[in-house]
């Protein structure tokens, strides 16, 4: 593959683009031969792209020049930079303005970007479980762990969800995830946001319990205090202490190195009550070489 193919990879997933987030080039899942370095993303007015490793002056410049004709070509009015690799992954601002509001949209709701962090506050590719909690929340009471920006909240609460309860250790996560419920009009009554380590909060969880639909989307790694490997399983054999009866079990990992066999097996043996129901399929525009290497969201229910 040459820049060449990448301008009509571009151009091509470019021009039915509305304002929702869209990923329009994904070379993290290996599809493309040597551009596993980059993504690039439609969020509304901005052109976002990232480079996870250091490349050729060479090479950077031609997909910069690239994507400078495309800024122009479909009317973007801001081109950020980020540079993945670097310790801090600041982002650049290298056209046009960025505003002091910035937000990704998504199936008529709307979540507050923060393009000061490297993790700007949403993930794209978990469209697909966001819509599948839209759909099957209603009168439910969600527990949403590892809540991070409260995105799938949101989608709970859009669903007419009874009542949703959003753990995570980050403070300032659960304040954008307030936000968040503000931005589309959601009562937050119906709301908590517990600033806790969820491996130190069992009592707590089962407290506030039971739950008709759980979510786990954990980071992968994050040092110190979770490490998927080791520490997902401790949540697996919890889950009939917080499961009511038939309860829906959406357990995500984005880990390339732990494949669907790693949740399959933590559910046979610490919870085998949960019956495996699918698989959810990951969104067309996250292409993967190696689909166990991709966004693995499985769904299981409590039989």
């Amino acid at each position: 593959m040459n820049i060449n193919d990448l301008e009509n990879i571009l151009k091509n997933n470019l021009k039915d683009r509305t304002n929702e987030f869209k990923r329009v080039f994904h070379g993290r899942g290996n599809f493309y031969e040597g551009f596993s370095f980059l993504t690039i993303d439609s969020i509304d007015k901005i052109l976002f792209v990232t480079f996870f490793e250091e490349i050729s002056q060479k090479l950077e410049s031609e997909i910069l020049q690239c994507l400078d004709s495309l800024y122009n070509e479909f009317n973007f009015r801001c081109f950020i930079l980020q540079r993945r690799y670097l310790n801090g992954g600041e982002n650049e601002v290298l056209k046009g303005n960025l505003s002091n509001e910035v937000y990704a949209f998504e199936n008529k709701l709307k979540y507050q970007l923060n393009f000061l962090n490297k993790n700007i506050g949403f993930f794209a590719d978990m469209k697909k479980g966001r819509e599948f909690v839209l759909s099957n929340s209603k009168g439910k009471k969600v527990l949403n762990l590892f809540s991070y920006t409260c995105s799938f909240s949101v989608c709970a609460l859009k669903g007419e969800a009874k009542e949703v309860v959003n753990v995570d250790m980050s403070k300032s996560s659960l304040n954008t995830g307030k936000i968040n419920h503000n931005l589309n009009n959601l009562d937050t009554k119906k709301v908590k946001f517990l600033p806790h380590n969820i491996l130190k909060s069992w009592s707590k969880i089962r407290k506030l319990g039971p739950y008709d639909l759980i979510i786990i989307d954990p980071p992968s790694f994050q040092k110190g205090s979770f490490a998927a490997s080791k520490d997902y399983e401790k949540i697996i054999k919890r889950l009939d202490e917080f499961a009511n009866e038939n309860c829906l079990v959406l357990s995500c990992l984005n880990a390339p190195e732990l494949d669907t066999n790693f949740i399959k097996e933590l559910f046979f043996s610490k919870a085998p009550s949960f019956k495996y129901i699918r698989r959810i399929d990951n969104l067309q525009s996250f292409p993967s070489k190696d689909k166990d290497r991709a966004l693995k969201i499985m769904l299981y229910q409590k039989a």
